[in-house]
């Protein structure tokens, strides 16, 4: 393993960092070398600290612990990431002979600097029960090989000999606190401690002194895990090996999808990491026991379950047969999943809050890893833990064998306390685990509804003609609201190219909820004299478009079985053509028709079709010149164009974008076209 410390970066880091303390900054240097590197830690995993001294409010110099704080990963760790806890406490707390869980919490955050900061790690009391002054600890790949082995110590003793002091089992808290600096103090030459079946843990008088030891140490446990050729797969034959991986998931995810969503009520996204190891692993009779012993480090327990769902499909090309497959695997799980949950109650005479019984982590024969969860950022999250997992486990068996932390052991983690008191406390954005896909996204009334239904937790799958717009759109709308955002440069036109997209947003997000058909043009011309050209190209685009859109988004929503809702940009041209605005008003009446078409052919199925009749919004739909010519018409300038209705208000693209909402809500409301136009009697559907 390379060791990134450069004397010139850790300089820079101070300088970066001169409103804290040296010692602070060169804490954050090096947490964020070890964040940096997957191999290391992933994901929140691993926590740091160092020890310094500051003055109080009232001028007294005390010490303090800085460690990681809630909240925080390594890789992106800045300076208020680090709750600084008076040391002297800590210390003292060692004295006790035991301390819940609940109680240390208290402990620690009533004796936090400052009261807004994080809630310190889970394992802070490790950290100031040791002496040293900088401590890294890190959950390495190659560090759980060895940690997972039957005689991990014996192993340990090859590789380190005397320089790592080795730490049974116990549950992270106030007793691995303890007996971490018990065993330390038996021999305090060791450089650091391996945790085992948890991870490692070095030390050092300075920053560098205890990042060089951390890569020292699992750079040796890589070079003796690399003596040994890993072993080869069994490979498994069966009928989805040669299937195609898009064509499989394509087929499997939007079932998905539709399952976990009539079991929790909840939506779900669906993630295929495209990883050829991972595909070898999946489609291997390893897989078959070698995945369901248990994970790698127990805190992953929380993201991936104890193990995965293991899926070899018969007959994948048949849709009902592949759903009564895949809902009988998705009910043997939960069952087994139920009984372990009330084995494990009754054996250890707890309370607990039972966790939905369903699978995190899917491997499926000739497609790989599969992750669900409410959020894209779970999915990856679960997927990353699980593809480091099956390369763990497969260099344990290289070497030796994989024994990780039994069933009950993981029990405890899964439904530890801490955890089991944040369950119902977060509300979940009102449409977490939804995916809209919606055109003409990069402006307009396109944009404002993309930037709504992102602000309520919606993923988003944005189509549009710009470019340069629609990633400049795409990249703003993830930074600021942190759902999913795919784009794709799209003419709705195109009918094998959007038949195509909506495979795509499969692959990103496993299927959609919500379909927003937007995109239109004003074309204009006396419809006795306007070319047949002119006209085809406007039923193109604000008929035909809509109708490819709707069905390909129809098929998916089938498949889900969860209904799904269709929203289209109509018009009041559709009810009140304006004089030679004949090409946009007859293909946006035959739109409405539309409308009501799909509420009647597909209500049965729970699919609900509506439509925004809207008039007068300043978008790109209407060039300044139509505007000029739309206001002279009638006697008017722009501004009062806009503001001609019965409010005497102007209507924006986000009061479109906000009827859209409604509508996506409104669960009983189907074959409706409302109308956002500030009142407009002569334009009003009849």
């Amino acid at each position: 393993m390379e060791n990134k410390w450069k004397d010139s970066s850790a300089k820079a880091a101070i300088e970066k960092y001169k409103n804290v303390h040296e010692d602070i900054a060169l804490r954050v240097y090096t947490s964020r070398l070890i964040g940096a590197d997957s191999a290391l830690v992933l994901h929140g995993g691993g926590n740091t600290s160092v020890k310094s001294r500051t003055l109080n409010k009232v001028n007294e110099e005390v010490d303090v612990l800085y460690v990681k704080g809630s909240g925080w990963d390594l890789d992106t760790l800045e300076p208020p990431g680090l709750p600084g806890v008076l040391l002297d406490h800590l210390i003292k707390l060692r004295e006790l002979d035991s301390l819940t869980d609940e109680d240390m919490v208290n402990e620690q955050r009533t004796h936090l600097l400052d009261a807004s900061s994080p809630n310190p790690s889970v394992e802070t009391l490790l950290h100031a029960f040791l002496p040293h002054k900088f401590i890294d600890h890190s959950h390495a790949d190659a560090s759980l090989v060895i940690a997972n082995q039957p005689h991990a110590d014996k192993i340990c003793q090859e590789i380190y000999g005397k320089t790592i002091g080795i730490v049974p089992y116990i549950m992270p808290g106030f007793a691995l606190a303890k007996l971490s600096a018990e065993i330390y103090e038996k021999d305090k030459t060791v450089e650091g401690l391996m945790l085992i079946n948890h991870g490692l843990f070095t030390f050092g008088s300075t920053a560098k002194e205890s990042y060089d030891r951390h890569i020292q140490a699992v750079t040796k446990a890589e070079e003796y895990i690399a003596k040994n050729q890993p072993k080869a797969f069994t490979p498994i034959h069966a009928p989805t090996i040669n299937a195609g991986e898009k064509k499989l998931f394509n087929a499997l995810a939007p079932l998905l999808r539709g399952l976990y969503n009539s079991k929790t009520a909840k939506s779900w996204v669906v993630h295929h990491r495209k990883d050829e190891k991972a595909k070898a692993f999946a489609s291997s009779k390893e897989c078959l026991t070698w995945s369901q012993i248990g994970t790698a480090t127990p805190d992953h327990v929380i993201r991936t379950k104890q193990k995965p769902l293991l899926l070899n499909l018969k007959q994948w090309q048949d849709p009902e047969v592949l759903r009564d497959e895949v809902a009988s695997a998705l009910e043997n799980y939960s069952e087994n999943y139920h009984h372990y949950f009330k084995t494990n109650l009754a054996a250890k005479g707890v309370d607990k809050t039972e966790l939905d019984p369903l699978p995190r982590v899917i491997l499926v024969v000739g497609l790989g890893l599969l992750t669900i969860g409410k959020t894209v950022k779970e999915t990856k999250i679960s997927a990353d833990i699980y593809q480091h997992t099956m390369d763990i486990i497969h260099k344990s068996f290289s070497i030796g064998n994989y024994v990780p932390l039994k069933s009950n052991d993981l029990f405890d983690m899964e439904y530890w306390s801490l955890e089991q008191a944040k369950l119902g406390k977060s509300k979940a954005p009102l449409l977490q685990g939804k995916v809209a896909y919606i055109t003409g996204a990069a402006s307009g009334i396109g944009l404002a509804t993309a930037k709504l239904f992102a602000e309520h937790g919606a993923n988003l799958y944005l189509v549009d003609l710009s470019e340069e717009k629609l990633h400049e759109v795409g990249d703003s709308i993830r930074k600021k609201f942190q759902v999913g955002v795919a784009v794709q440069v799209l003419s709705v036109v195109d009918e094998e190219a959007v038949r195509q997209s909506f495979s795509e947003v499969v692959e990103d997000y496993g299927g959609i909820d919500f379909l927003i058909s937007n995109a239109g043009n004003a074309l204009q011309g006396e419809i006795g004299k306007v070319d047949m050209k002119t006209l085809r190209q406007s039923f193109e685009l604000n008929f035909f478009a809509h109708q490819v859109l709707a069905s390909e988004a129809v098929r998916l929503f089938q498949i889900q079985k969860t209904g799904g809702v269709l929203l289209f940009n109509a018009s009041k041209a559709a009810f009140n053509p304006g004089k030679n605005f004949g090409p946009y008003a007859l293909p946006k009446a035959a739109m409405v028709a539309l409308t009501k078409q799909y509420a009647l052919d597909y209500g049965e199925h729970g699919i609900r079709s509506n439509a925004i009749n809207a008039d007068r919004i300043r978008t790109s739909l209407f060039s300044e010149e139509v505007v000029t010519e739309r206001a002279a018409a009638r006697g008017l300038s722009a501004d009062e164009y806009f503001k001609s209705n019965l409010l005497q208000q102007e209507v924006y693209d986000t009061d479109v974008a906000r009827g859209f909402l409604n509508l996506a809500l409104a669960e009983k409301t189907t074959g409706s076209i409302l109308t956002i136009d500030g009142g407009n009697i002569a334009a009003s559907p009849r």
